[in-house]
């Protein structure tokens, strides 16, 4: 089971959390702090699966952004590592090569994306196009709503 998701730059800024149980707000820093160090200060030649305390730490840089995954006993650490590919495959199709900002300014959608993926600490969907499907169905209502308030506006003239 999955119980955090991390993505964090290489200055050590999260710049997304998501928590699969409940860890109190003040150890959340501390967790994140030491998690993220302890990746960070990791080469490239190394295996990107490490321990850390009761759970397995399981992280894939892409690009200036560390996605780490901590994970229990029961995971596959493959398997989590391909999907932070997948994850990872998905915003460049959403964003058409994401970056750091693109991440920044639509942490709704990228949240969207991830709750598609992961429901209660399990993986649920990989298909991409039904992973993108609700930000498609977003995007149609946010289109149509701006032809209606358009039309609105000729009417009353």
């Amino acid at each position: 089971m999955i119980k955090f998701f991390l993505m964090v730059n290489k200055q050590g800024q999260t710049r997304l959390c998501k928590y699969y149980e409940h860890v109190d707000i003040n150890k959340r820093t501390l967790l994140e702090t030491e998690v993220i160090k302890s990746c960070l200060s990791r080469s490239n030649e190394q295996c990107p699966f490490t321990e850390y305390k009761d759970f397995r730490l399981i992280y894939r840089q892409c690009a200036a952004l560390f996605i780490v995954v901590g994970v229990d006993d029961t995971e596959t650490e493959m398997a989590i590592y391909e999907f932070i590919h997948n994850f990872v495959e998905v915003l460049d199709e959403y964003f058409s090569r994401v970056s750091e900002l693109d991440k920044m300014f639509n942490l709704d959608k990228v949240h969207i994306i991830l709750d598609e993926m992961v429901l209660n600490g399990c993986i649920v969907e990989t298909n991409r196009e039904r992973i993108l499907a609700p930000l498609l169905i977003l995007y149609v209502r946010k289109l149509k709503g701006s032809i209606f308030q358009t039309t609105w506006i000729y009417r009353k003239c």
